[in-house]
């Protein structure tokens, strides 16, 4: 159980009981919390239980591991040797004990009434164990730390409202509601659409209606992109890795590409973030970074600051895989390509040679769209994607340099 200090947030109260509970790790904190940190506390958190009221369940997911597969789900005739670069042969496929439970709400008492909240639930550890109440303190530490910022909190992150403890040992993590939709859900609609305008066929086609529609959603994805990137440069800035960058962890407040002018895209799901300030890198690994740095270690980074550098680039990494999903799944039918059987091809068929693969991906109709998307600025998109999947992570941009890129910053549309 996790004790919180009346000198930085107000009582973490259960549904339940009036027992102080639930706070983020950092200096202003009494002798009760697990760790100490030498950043002071700026985060205002509503902790007050009776501050919030519960509406209904939105949803619920679990946490997957997925680092190894077998087969691809779409041909290819050119045969490329086995290597070791392909991180998803390591393990296996595995299935986390953690299940998380969404549900809506608002503020109901003070400053903020009124403000629409989504609670983020983490199980008590009757059922999710240990694992579940580290993520939910880390979660909860690495939001905190982030807003705490003298510069502001940032817009391309989500916002931490507060939260509490149930009587149980459940997590409760409220956060402002800033979208309904996430990167993940805009691709799957988007490629509904796709599948939808060519089924009836070229001949019930408007050329001129299509161009547009792909102008604006190139614009759009580039937007959003624009918007990740932004946010996982304020985490770097600050020292703190994502470690879960995918399309389900970026947040939009619209998912329609006319109105690109007003997407705000928010980085959420910091469970896995990680402390990267040396001095948290002398205390050696914790346990939900442990993979992190075995990677680092097989990648010859052994000092702190060659292994801080891995995890920026690991960062890299995982964002070039969502800049690569997000320039083809929207523009592409359904079924197609997903981001499995897309990082397959990156990764171990092509073994991340992003020429070879365009090649490829020429040579199916299905794929030209991405492909011309790409080839924009004379190929400026692939240039940037090659650099982001870097086999080597000390050739791989940081999150600012990737912003700055000419791709990103839309000026090959």
């Amino acid at each position: 159980m996790l004790a919180s200090a009346p000198d930085c947030l107000s009582s973490f109260r259960s549904i339940y009981t009036n027992t102080l509970l639930l706070v983020p790790k950092v200096s202003c904190f009494n002798s009760m919390s697990r760790i100490r940190t030498r950043r002071p506390c700026k985060a205002s958190l509503i902790t007050n239980s009776d501050s919030f009221e519960v509406g209904s369940l939105i949803g619920s997911y679990g946490f997957m591991n997925i680092t190894s597969y077998s087969g691809s789900s779409l041909d290819t005739t050119t045969e490329y040797p086995s290597g070791d670069l392909g991180r998803l042969r390591a393990q296996d496929v595995g299935e986390g004990n953690v299940k998380i439970r969404l549900y809506e709400g608002r503020v109901s008492q003070g400053p903020l009434r009124g403000t629409r909240v989504f609670f983020k639930v983490y199980p008590g550890q009757r059922t999710g164990g240990t694992e579940a109440d580290m993520m939910a303190a880390n979660e909860l530490n690495a939001h905190a730390f982030l807003q705490s910022s003298s510069e502001g909190i940032c817009q391309n992150l989500l916002v931490l409202v507060g939260g509490f403890e149930t009587r149980t040992g459940e997590q409760w993590l409220a956060f402002r509601d800033d979208g309904k939709y996430s990167a993940a859900d805009y691709a799957k609609i988007t490629s509904e659409k796709v599948s939808k305008t060519r089924a009836l066929g070229e001949k019930s086609w408007n050329r001129f209606e299509q161009e547009q529609t792909i102008k604006e959603r190139r614009y759009f994805v580039t937007q959003l992109l624009q918007g990740a990137m932004r946010g996982l440069v304020y985490m770097h800035d600050h020292d703190r890795l994502h470690q879960s960058l995918g399309p389900a962890s970026v947040v939009l407040n619209t998912i329609l590409d006319r109105d690109a002018l007003y997407l705000v895209p928010r980085l959420r799901d910091l469970a896995f973030s990680v402390d990267v300030r040396y001095s948290e890198l002398e205390k050696g690994p914790g346990s939900l970074s442990e993979g992190l740095w075995r990677r680092a270690s097989a990648a010859g980074a052994f000092t702190f600051m060659e292994k801080r550098a891995f995890g920026i680039a690991d960062d890299i990494y995982e964002a070039g895989l969502l800049f690569a999903y997000l320039t083809f799944v929207p523009f592409c039918e359904v079924g197609v390509i997903d981001s499995l059987s897309l990082q397959r091809l990156l990764e171990s068929t092509f073994q991340l040679d992003l020429g070879a693969a365009r090649e490829y991906c020429l040579e199916d109709d299905r794929l030209l769209d991405a492909v011309k998307f790409l080839d924009l600025g004379n190929s400026a998109g692939w240039e940037l994607l090659q650099a982001m999947l870097n086999p080597d992570f000390r050739k791989r941009p940081i999150a600012e340099a990737v912003l700055n890129h000419r791709f990103m910053t839309a000026a090959v549309l």
